[in-house]
């Protein structure tokens, strides 16, 4: 047997972890600030000496990547087994140890008696700090094996990580952040609706108690995964904080035969010694160097227009045109036909399934409005539901045992359809051919915006076995399918907004819709949240109409261009109600997003911590020669000057030219800082450390501010 080792480094740019595997069980010893040599494995073993309690074990339970009852864990394990005997009770021992680079290594672990194998693969991202890590299990028994849990591995944290920030939220309300003190005892959340849920984010961040955005200890734990999840922070009563998260698996769904294996999805963690900003900057670079197709990011994001909230289902071939020659005069570049044009899809009560141009609507096919939207040089895409059936459907009347189901138990109603039961390959044949007949028959169509409108209810499947798990693999599979049979086809992840955002589907797509709501006051609250783990350029933001549809609120336009301008920009209203001067505006607003585009999508976002009355954020170069930052005011301020604005991130040595960006025109009570400050030229030691005087604006007021190095 080969010797092992007493601790495995594995290390990243700025950070170092080690993994104790002294005692067979492997785990999380130290994960932080990068150590240099002088620090010896002796040093962390002497100094995280821990001596025998009063009345306790006389030597603690590993805290292991897999927690094992048979090992007498009293938290959450990481692993439950149901093989009708004794694998309830595995508890692994540590086997063999192969250790890729400096960077990446694999842990085996075996429990010879129930012939149960776990694997642990660690592997850093050497310059983005992120680490991607996964649990496996194999059967090596003769008896089939039930997988009711496996975590990914589980990760002991730092006795001063105090706080945890979750996410939570609704449909068009996704990503508000809560934080708590951690307690004695667990904080748990479980997600069942067959989807990654508006309300449920499968992410969190853990930091102390004087973390901010710019300085401080923090991690930043996501599960990239699509279905069900679970999520467990525990504080042990021996002072042993961790946090455990892992695909959220159904009765039977996973049952392991004699050498069949089962892999939890891919847990994405990173730490920063700079605080929360710097830790968001660590994923968004993750995201674009390996998650991110570069044939779609490497050019200019294009500009949207989106049918939606225009037309609604009430489509119309002229309608159409009319709205595509606003867009295309307002600047847009890509023209995105939603919901509403295949047989029979009048309303939201019938036609899903049906993935057929209709002809009633449609007379002549698509070609018309596609080769008018292209003819004002504009890219064409297309919405599809594809998981999702209508009872008042030819499929549906057709194959009515092609849905997900439970025996004896009606289906819940929810928007008037069911869901397609994908783990059918006759299911997926069928949904590859409709998508790919229309995709082939219209080659102009560049873009799909890919929905799903409801929860999974009834995750039975045709055998009756729970099926989230088998069907979040066949979403991913026909996704794949379609893309590799048009691979210049860039796919949107939409469910109802922002109930599918997760690092598992963005492997397979290309863009967010983030939420339904276009509310520019909400969708402040929305972006900042989501983008703790999301970049601007994938993060779907559309200037919506006049009056929100959702909120009712009416918001100003150029508030409006103001906020969808840090995202995936694009519009989405009915544009036939612009005045001139709105689409003057508009065209304005896109046109400074097209100058800045290169720097909002693939530049460092800094957001700044907020003081209740406005929201405000800053994208600032890599190079650190431009930027461009945000004061949003969401309330009046409580005294009569508002506070000055300190800009983050710039080169401290430097100077930097400063111009209002955004908007041409502002409201203001009397002359202020405004008038002095355009194009003036100011040290970047004053613009952050004391700032600009803000100027007295009405709430709901968006200025954008545009930094340009100055030559020395």
């Amino acid at each position: 047997m080969p010797t092992l080792p007493k601790y495995v480094h594995l290390q990243s740019q700025d950070s170092s972890l080690f993994i104790d595997c002294r005692r067979g069980v492997p785990g999380v010893h130290y994960f932080g600030v990068k150590l240099s040599e002088r620090s010896t494995e002796n040093m962390l073993s002497e100094l995280s000496t821990r001596q025998e309690a009063k009345c306790a074990l006389v030597e603690e339970v590993p805290l292991g990547f897999t927690p094992c009852l048979g090992d007498g864990f009293t938290g959450h394990p990481g692993i439950s087994l149901d093989d009708g005997g004794i694998a309830w009770s595995v508890g692994t021992r540590l086997v063999s140890v192969e250790h890729v680079s400096e960077s990446e290594a694999t842990f085996v672990s075996r429990d010879d008696i129930r012939h149960i194998e776990l694997q642990h693969h660690l592997r850093f991202d050497h310059s983005s700090n992120v680490l991607e890590c996964t649990t496996k299990v194999i059967n090596h028994s003769d008896q089939d094996v039930s997988v009711d849990d496996l975590a990914a591995p589980t990760f002991a944290l730092p006795d001063h990580m105090t706080k945890l920030m979750a996410f939570e939220g609704r449909w068009s309300q996704e990503f508000q952040t809560r934080t708590i003190d951690i307690f004695l005892g667990a904080y748990s959340r479980e997600n069942r609706r067959g989807k990654t849920s508006h309300d449920n984010f499968p992410g969190l961040v853990m930091h102390d108690t004087h973390t901010t955005e710019r300085q401080g200890q923090c991690y930043g734990f996501h599960l990239g995964w699509s279905g069900n999840h679970r999520t467990r922070v525990e504080l042990l009563p021996e002072q042993r904080t961790y946090v455990q998260m892992g695909e959220l698996l159904g009765n039977n769904e996973i049952v392991l035969a004699q050498g069949e294996e089962y892999c939890s999805p891919s847990l994405f963690v990173s730490f920063s010694n700079s605080g929360l900003t710097k830790l968001s900057q660590q994923f968004h670079n993750f995201v674009r160097q390996t998650l991110l197709n570069p044939q779609f990011h490497q050019k200019p994001r294009p500009i949207h227009y989106n049918t939606w909230e225009g037309i609604y289902f009430n489509h119309d071939v002229n309608t159409l045109k009319s709205l595509a020659d606003i867009a295309a005069e307002t600047g847009a570049e890509r023209f995105v036909l939603d919901d509403g044009w295949f047989k029979g899809r009048r309303h939201d009560k019938a036609g899903l399934g049906d993935w057929i141009v209709d002809t009633k609507i449609y007379p002549n096919g698509l070609s018309p409005i596609i080769d008018h939207v292209v003819e004002k040089g504009m890219s064409f895409g297309i919405w599809f539901e594809p998981e999702m059936v209508n009872p008042d459907s030819d499929l549906f009347r057709a194959h009515p045992d092609w849905v997900l189901q439970t025996q004896g138990n009606q289906q819940i109603a929810f928007r008037h359809q069911y869901v397609l039961d994908l783990t059918r390959s006759e299911v997926c044949d069928y949904l590859f051919k409709q998508m790919n007949d229309i995709l082939s028959e219209y080659p102009h169509i560049s873009y799909i915006k890919w929905d799903m409108n409801r929860d999974i209810n009834h995750a039975g499947n045709q055998y009756g076995i729970s099926a989230v798990h088998a069907q979040t693999k066949a979403v991913y599979g026909l996704i794949d399918r379609v893309k590799a049979a048009h691979p210049k086809v860039e796919i949107e992840s939409c469910s109802s907004g922002g109930a599918r955002i997760d690092y598992g589907v963005l492997a397979h797509t290309d863009r967010f819709w983030t939420s339904d709501s276009n509310d520019a006051l909400d969708r402040l609250s929305i972006q900042r949240g989501c983008s703790f783990f999301i970049p601007s350029g994938i993060m779907g933001s559309h200037v919506g109409p006049r009056d929100c549809h959702i909120t009712g609120r009416h918001i100003p336009i150029s508030t409006r261009i103001g906020v969808a301008m840090f995202g995936h920009m694009g519009m989405e209203m009915d544009p036939r109600e612009l005045t001139q001067e709105e689409v003057a505006l508009l065209k304005r607003g896109f046109e400074l997003h097209k100058a800045n585009r290169h720097l909002i999508h693939n530049g460092d976002l800094f957001r700044i911590d907020s003081n209740g009355d406005s929201i405000d954020f800053g994208i600032v170069a890599k190079d650190k020669r431009e930027a461009l930052f945000a004061y949003n005011s969401i309330n009046e301020t409580k005294r009569t000057q508002p506070r000055k604005y300190r800009f983050v991130g710039l080169d401290p040595e430097a100077s930097y030219q400063l111009n209002i960006v955004w908007p041409g025109k502002l409201y203001e009570y009397t002359p202020s800082v405004l008038q002095v400050i355009e194009n003036k030229i100011y040290s970047a030691e004053l613009l952050m450390q004391m700032g600009v005087q803000l100027p007295i604006t009405f709430p709901q007021t968006t200025v954008v501010f545009k930094l340009s190095l100055c030559k020395s």
